[in-house]
């Protein structure tokens, strides 16, 4: 399939340049359909328009044999019916042969969240050293803002409004969103630059920077967040999306407004925040019996 490599490129680039997708979505798709054109390779295809519906659930198969994942398999499906959605609207392929293949569903799983008291034992860390402070600040922003790690890391100076207490952010298919920040994060975050000012390189915008003064990167929070999970002694593994799973699931147990949840996070489509409805069921049950009819017990 070497001599169809450029329509690959072409589509990476679409995604950049016209869908705006981060770098790391883009990567993620490269990843994915290298995997299904080292299947096609092995299958000797020579175009694009040799694959059919058939050959992508051979692809599904083999994947399975090699015991990929249920959402691996997933993900890869969906960037080949992306991909060829392209091909279908540059006019190189007349039929999506990706269309009406199902992937394994996956097990449906709650996400993982913090409750109140371990949140509050996680954030009561001694602000002794200057990681500490730095560390603060960062998980009070997670929590306090409910952001993606890739979010954080990416926040600039001037994203941050600390008079309207407000944070400009970089979502998912680099849509930007407009959310509060909450006066522990602010108060950190002001004790934070402090240091920060400290030790920041002269061309160097990120909020959050190591000792060497550039912009932490990814592995460096989860990192500093799994320490402080151990040194908190929670019984539960510490990374940044169960801070954000606690944030949407805190709020929306307060609030009940699932609208406002969905824009604070970033979700474009309602049914990915709908996930935090779960409520605890002594509650229901507490409702059931109060207002349903048969439940109620009857007063002469």
């Amino acid at each position: 399939m070497s001599i169809e490599l450029s329509w690959f490129e072409q589509f990476y680039a679409y995604l950049e340049n016209e869908k705006r997708y981060s770098t790391h979505t883009t990567l993620a798709y490269q990843r994915d359909l290298r995997d299904f054109q080292d299947f096609c390779h092995k299958l000797e295809l020579q175009t694009l328009k040799d694959v059919t519906t058939h050959t992508v659930r051979q692809y599904i198969v083999d994947a399975n044999r090699r015991q990929l994942g249920a959402r691996s398999i997933q993900r890869r499906l969906s960037a080949l019916r992306s991909f060829y959605r392209y091909l279908e609207r540059e006019k190189h392929v007349d039929v999506n042969p990706a269309n009406g293949v199902k992937a394994p569903k996956t097990p449906h799983r709650l996400p993982k969240v913090m409750d109140v008291d371990q949140i509050q034992a996680l954030l009561t860390i001694p602000d002794d050293d200057a990681l500490a402070i730095r560390d603060v600040a960062i998980l009070e922003l997670f929590y306090s803002s409910g952001l993606r790690l890739t979010e954080l890391v990416s926040l600039n100076i001037y994203d941050l409004n600390i008079a309207d207490k407000t944070l400009r952010v970089l979502g998912k298919g680099n849509k930007v969103r407009q959310i509060p920040v909450g006066k522990m994060a602010l108060d950190a975050l002001v004790k934070w630059f402090e240091i920060r000012n400290c030790w920041v390189n002269e061309t160097e915008s990120a909020i959050f920077i190591t000792k060497k003064g550039g912009r932490i990167s990814q592995r460096n929070v989860q990192a500093r967040l799994k320490h402080w999970g151990q040194k908190q002694s929670l019984n539960t593994g510490l990374h940044p999306h169960r801070l954000r799973h606690s944030f949407a699931s805190h709020l929306l147990e307060s609030s009940g407004d699932i609208r406002a949840v969905q824009e604070l996070l970033g979700h474009e489509n309602l049914s990915s925040t709908q996930i935090y409805t779960h409520l605890d069921f002594q509650y229901l049950a507490s409702v059931y019996d109060k207002a349903h009819p048969r439940a109620k017990k009857r007063t002469r």
